[in-house]
């Protein structure tokens, strides 16, 4: 959830590492520091609660320079974020460290240092990691070789750059369930959680796999595997550029986001349809042996990807495929049943979601007959450890809460229904329905944007209210869950969302004159249901916030509705997620929040 970088050159690496943590503050952070090895072979360190351009303040009126550090943003896990607990730690002058991960053996490893003498200044795991590390030097000098028997000592999860100011011809970096990426340049190397970090300095990258441990210099890197073996990692051209990741006109990352969805939208569809017919090839020669064998789904996701994996629900059992959806973090501690056939699905925007991929890691026993992930990252971990990826193409999204890589999800999700279907029996006739529904779909969600405006206006209604409950039935009730948690997230006003069959099984007594109701009614069989629902919070003085198709006819009174132009059924669940995330936005912007780094929040949930 935090972010590193690190970096070893011919010239001063502060504004490379400076650069690297701006470019990782959409993961979300509390403080960030850096350490820096001086031209008089002497540690530097400056850290700092809040932004990083709190860090650069401090910095300039204190500067140093060198051409080996390394860098951090903290999203607190031990500790409060306080200056003592950021990021880089240090051990006296002898190493400095930063850490990615939770270190569950911290308190046994602590007492034992402070028994051998050494003195911790914060609460955190991290200072743990390098105290044990300045122990292990003195006996094993070489860094390579301490931070090999260091971390051999450490139970959880971690991504470690270390640097010793004694030799200050290499950077160390050890993975164990935290990503770590090392950029490649000309006589200089870089380390980060993401590419992100380091797109302005290069394109060319080594993932490292778990229980990997390298050593980065100027002129070259070597890699060990957990066994301490020499490996090579196949080097990666990543097609992203260093203005991927700006805002460009827009005001937040997240309005910009939203509003590039009609493209990537277009884009996760280029090349998996034609000419009426779904292009199965696409997906891979694997994904259509196992296809063809798969009798049940089990689908699992935290967060934003759980709500698409909810709606996939009702696709897949549409078209005769039994289908189990479920959040990661309870999955993997419990035990589970698995049908003969059953494919397992994990669904991630950043693929290192630390629970969905110690729920793969536990499937590969459990008797599935095989793994497929729907990811917007091609060198994430979820990627390389699964059988099958299905790629989403959603491109970089910086914003917290998540937009289009949710809508790609989904676009995703219903492809791969659309593969199991065929071998349900579907009809051409069928397919083609299916096919032109997805082409449809990008100018559907442009026409969905056309009511930014109205929406804007509408929120102003909204904006100072404490409470929302949110409405769905059917594929639309994981659709009023995704629009809650926006809401929520960005906004920081309390909001549920339930069945609307539900409202008089409990949450009926929440409602009154002073709580938002927010519904998407489709034309679809459910939607007189609806309505009679939405008569029930009427007649108790709640307020409505409507957006329907126009075919739609409400006879309510007293509600405030916006009307999207004709949607096809199929993919409808996509295009209503359009004006929920903009409700979110514009309220949240018209409360003064962080839109793009709301409180509490990181972007990749790399922790358990």
């Amino acid at each position: 959830m935090c972010g590193i970088v690190g970096a070893i050159a011919q010239r001063d690496v502060v504004p490379i590492l400076i650069e690297g943590l701006r470019r990782l503050e959409y993961r979300g952070y509390d403080s960030a520091g850096i350490a820096v090895r001086d031209d008089s072979g002497q540690l530097q360190r400056i850290r700092s609660v809040g932004k990083v351009a709190d860090l650069e303040q401090r910095l300039a009126r204190t500067p140093f320079s060198g051409r080996l550090g390394i860098a951090h943003t903290r999203w607190a896990t031990h500790g409060m974020p306080a200056e003592r607990n950021a990021h880089p730690h240090m051990s006296g002058e002898r190493v400095a460290i930063v850490h990615n991960g939770i270190i569950e053996n911290h308190a046994e490893l602590r007492a034992e240092l402070e028994d051998a003498g050494y003195r911790f200044t914060s609460e955190t795991d991290t200072e743990v990691i390098a105290h044990l590390l300045a122990h292990t030097l003195e006996r094993t000098p070489d860094l390579l070789d301490a931070v090999r028997e260091a971390t051999a000592r450490l139970e959880g999860a971690y991504a470690l750059a270390v640097i010793d100011p004694r030799q200050p011809d290499r950077l160390v970096v050890a993975r164990l369930g935290s990503p770590l990426v090392i950029g490649l340049g000309v006589g200089e190397h870089f380390i980060a959680s993401d590419v992100f970090a380091l797109l302005p300095v290069t394109q060319r990258f080594l993932f490292l796999e778990e229980g990997d441990i390298a050593e980065v210099r100027r002129d070259g890197v070597q890699i060990f595997d957990g066994e301490g073996n020499p490996v090579t990692r196949p080097e990666k051209l990543s097609n992203l550029s260093a203005a991927t990741a700006e805002k460009g006109p827009y005001r937040h990352y997240m309005q910009k986001e939203i509003f590039e969805q009609p493209a990537v939208i277009a884009e996760t569809l280029e090349g998996r349809i034609h000419k009426g017919r779904l292009l199965e090839d696409s997906f891979g020669h694997e994904a259509r042996a196992l296809l063809d064998r798969t009798r049940n789904i089990h689908i699992i996701a935290c967060g934003t990807s759980y709500h698409a994996g909810l709606v996939a629900r009702y696709w897949l059992e549409e078209v005769g495929i039994p289908c189990m959806v479920e959040v990661a973090s309870e999955y993997r501690y419990r035990k589970v049943v698995v049908p003969p056939d059953t494919l397992f699905v994990t669904i991630s925007q950043s693929g290192e979601t630390a629970d969905t991929l110690a729920a793969l890691r536990g499937a590969k026993q459990a008797g599935y007959l095989g793994s497929l992930t729907i990811c917007n990252v091609p060198e994430s971990s979820l990627v390389r450890e699964s059988d099958v990826a299905l790629m989403t193409r959603a491109g970089p999204e910086i914003g917290v809460a998540s937009t289009k890589a949710f809508t790609t999800q989904l676009v995703a999700l219903r492809l791969l229904a659309l593969a199991l279907a065929k071998r349900r029996g579907l009809d051409a006739d069928t397919e083609r329905a299916w096919v032109e529904e997805f082409e449809a779909l990008p100018r559907q969600v442009e026409v969905a944007l056309e009511l930014d405006e109205a929406i804007r206006s509408m929120a102003e209604a909204f904006s100072d209210r404490d409470n929302a409950l949110f409405l769905g039935r059917g594929a639309f009730w994981p659709i009023a869950m995704e629009g809650a948690l926006k809401l929520k997230e960005i906004s920081y006003i309390h909001a549920e969302a339930y069945p609307a069959g539900e409202l008089k099984h409990g949450p009926l007594a929440l409602v009154d004159e002073r709580m938002p109701v927010v519904c998407a009614l489709p034309d679809d069989p459910l939607l007189e249901k609806v309505l009679s629902n939405l008569q029930e919070v009427r007649a108790r003085g709640g307020e409505l916030f409507l957006f329907s198709d126009r075919r739609v006819r409400i006879e309510l009174d007293h509600y405030r509705a916006l009307t999207l132009s004709d949607i096809c059924p199929g993919t409808a669940p996509v295009v209503y997620t359009v004006p929920l995330q903009l409700l979110a936005y514009h309220v949240a912007v018209l409360r003064g929040t962080d839109v793009d780094q709301p409180r509490n929040l990181a972007k990749s949930v790399t922790v358990e």
